[in-house]
């Protein structure tokens, strides 16, 4: 088990079962790792991933930051708290590994440790299950009603698995170790047909109405033909070959599960669910950001509020200070402290909702830059003025100066220092498409955060480059059809 870290909330959880020198809590592995000169690492994640933003939710996350293998993935952690996706992948699966025996109303609950299912009757659904969720330990709860049906299946941490089913653990382990870590197959894509996916209700939506006619003008002109699709159109998915997000996505949402069903599919998806994955959460782009040398502003993350962390937070920081959730968009979840009762307060309320704030020092400047890039290219500069009387762009409190102004510029224009800073953080996250948001003191510029489905609207973002705009976008995605069509 060279380089392999086993990840968990307690180091009782696992005592006596003879492979405690691998074992480190969450706690070590968020304070102490990467080490300087250390190989790259893999991690077992076995923290409790169940809820959403948990420890085992975000060890799975810095460790994907960090570049480091873990299992289970964040994308598996997700897809296992829609049940409407697991049921559609794997219903099947139960009927195809036999087992078909049972009585009415009978209820069967097992673990699948590693593959190896608790109960040997369904041995072979354990394997298939693992094949498609690689999951260290799963709870699987099954009922008969003529054959035996799935009523859910979560992943379990160790410190809630039954103290019988601990040693079976170490034991399929230790045989999965010596194997390849396991991913789901994809299927080839099909092509030409794209569907765009948009909330006609939101209020802040990423594209107006006329800029999507115009991406549907433009996908026309690269023989794609484009529909804007809502979230009632999910089981339709499969009739694309291409989805573009243009709905303000979120992970605990159904643009993150569109995302994932397209890319399960084969489709051309943009933003992609990794992109989302790490686009919405701020823990993710800070730490990442650190390890790959993006500039940015000084930041520290905090899981508790201790006496210690707020003296912390004063000596490293001063104020202000401002407080972000991890995930949040349009200036929404970032709070600004000016004192110690502010920061006591603040940090109080979102720890209730969250396992992790991020504390990030305070720069003041008239605007924000946002560079549009795709496929690693800058598309379009604009600055984002400050809302009225306001330190954000957008003021929520606001009724008539809710957002600042604007200015569109071509990307010739913009700083050297600003573009340099805007690739080079697109970089940490693939080759979607981006917009980076920065703050720029003098010759310093400062990554601020990564939007994974950036705004694109008629008459502010296409001011300087026009139809262009669009057509620059959907060239690439049929460039990307092409690709995945041969």
């Amino acid at each position: 088990m060279t380089n392999l870290l086993l990840v968990v909330d307690s180091l009782s959880d696992i005592e006596g079962l003879g492979i405690d020198d691998r074992v480190i809590t969450f706690e070590q592995y968020l304070e102490e790792h990467p080490k300087k000169g250390e190989k790259k690492l893999s991690l077992i994640n076995l923290c409790d991933s169940e809820k959403y933003l948990s420890r085992g939710y975000y060890c799975s996350l810095l460790a994907e930051a960090r570049g480091h293998r873990v299992l289970p993935s964040v994308n598996t952690i997700n897809d296992l708290r829609s049940k409407l996706l697991y049921m559609s992948r794997i219903t099947g699966e139960l009927l195809l590994a036999g087992s078909n025996t049972g009585k009415s109303g009978e209820r069967k609950t097992f673990y699948v440790n590693f593959g190896i299912a608790s109960d040997p009757t369904f041995s072979k659904f354990g394997q298939r299950l693992f094949s498609v969720y690689p999951v260290p330990m799963l709870r699987v709860v099954l009922f008969w009603d003529d054959v035996w049906q799935i009523k859910s299946i979560s992943p379990i941490s160790l410190n809630r698995l039954p103290k019988a089913e601990r040693s079976k653990v170490v034991e399929a382990l230790l045989k999965f170790n010596e194997k390849r870590w396991q991913s789901p197959k994809k299927k080839k894509a099909y092509r030409w047909e794209l569907g765009i996916l948009i909330d006609p209700a939101e209020a802040l939506p990423p594209s107006n109405k006329e800029a999507l006619n115009r991406f549907v003008k433009a996908a026309a002109k690269c023989n794609i033909n484009a529909e804007l699709i809502t979230a009632k159109d999910y089981h339709r998915l499969e009739e694309y070959d291409g989805l573009f997000i243009r709905e303000t996505t979120a992970i605990d949402h159904h643009t993150f599960r569109f995302a994932r069903k397209a890319e399960i599919e084969g489709m051309v998806v943009i933003d992609d669910p990794t992109s989302i994955l790490r686009c919405c959460n701020k823990v993710f782009l800070q730490d990442a950001f650190t390890y790959k040398g993006v500039p940015s502003l000084k930041t520290t993350v905090l899981s508790a509020h201790s006496q210690e962390d707020l003296d912390q937070v004063e000596k490293e920081f001063g104020y202000p200070v401002v407080l972000k959730v991890p995930e949040g968009s349009f200036s929404k979840g970032v709070f600004k402290a000016n004192n110690r009762a502010e920061l006591l307060s603040h940090l109080e309320e979102l720890l209730k909702t969250t396992a992790l704030v991020l504390v990030q020092e305070y720069l003041y400047t008239e605007y924000d830059w946002r560079i549009g890039v795709f496929n690693n290219r800058p598309l379009y500069a604009c600055r984002y003025y400050m809302a009225r009387n306001h330190w954000q762009i957008y003021n929520h409190d606001s009724k008539r100066f809710s957002s600042g102004g604007f200015e569109t510029l071509p990307t010739y224009e913009a700083p050297r220092e600003v573009l340099d800073a805007a690739l080079r953080a697109a970089k940490v996250i693939g080759s979607g498409l981006y917009g980076v948001d920065i703050k720029q003191q003098g010759k310093q510029a400062y990554v601020i955060e990564i939007n994974d489905n950036p705004n694109i609207d008629h008459k502010i973002e296409d001011v300087y480059l026009g139809d262009e705009l669009y057509m620059l976008v959907m060239t690439e995605i049929a460039r990307r059809l092409e690709l995945k069509g041969r």
